[in-house]
């Protein structure tokens, strides 16, 4: 389950078959399954995003997630195999893929904490057509944080990604992002598309 840059495909295909994304300042491995997502379609998270740390791949905040947060997040949900899931959450926490993560405390109790730093928090959002929907985030919540900025090449690679999935007009990821963090206004956002 992506909410952030991995909302584009094709960013989303740098972590599976390797490469760096456009506007990105790192390569990415792979999985060891390269295959495609065997599906995918537009998923609401319940709660929402917001940006902190600093991302030296987008020099700027990173996106996570907060289940607690008000209202509901724009999603998309990718068909993988659990191989391909625990090798892109690896990339994610910048270690090298190759193991299957135990999923069994999350697919039981909704979330497992795999370490204290970021993606490192497996949590489950739901179920789609039997199969679980899993995403990852921090340990902390929105309001335990201080926020950061997003750089605008990640807020165009999130835009890309919402316009892919959604369908949505400029006008509509521009509210959209600018409804996430106090850093921009929708008019500073729709500037960048």
């Amino acid at each position: 389950m992506s909410y952030g840059s991995n909302l584009h495909a094709g960013r989303f295909g740098c972590y599976l078959s390797g490469g760096t994304p456009p506007g990105a300042a790192r390569a990415y491995p792979g999985c060891r399954d390269t295959a495609p997502p065997r599906a995918d379609r537009p998923w609401e998270l319940p709660g929402g995003v917001y940006f902190t740390t600093h991302s030296p791949v987008w020099d700027g905040g990173r996106a996570f997630y907060d289940p607690s947060l008000p209202g509901v997040a724009a999603g998309r949900a990718y068909l993988v195999t659990v191989g391909q899931f625990s090798d892109v959450a690896a990339q994610e926490m910048y270690r090298e893929p190759g193991e299957d993560l135990d999923l069994s405390t999350v697919l039981a109790t909704g979330r497992a904490e795999l370490g204290p730093g970021r993606y490192e928090t497996l949590v489950l959002v739901g179920e789609a057509d039997g199969c679980p929907a899993l995403t990852f985030t921090a340990p902390w919540r929105a309001d335990e944080v201080r926020h950061t900025s997003p750089s605008a090449a990640y807020l165009r690679m999130l835009a890309g990604g919402l316009r892919e999935t959604w369908s949505w007009p400029p006008e509509r990821v521009a509210a959209h992002l600018a409804g996430t963090t106090p850093f921009w206004t929708a008019g500073e956002i729709a500037a960048l598309l």
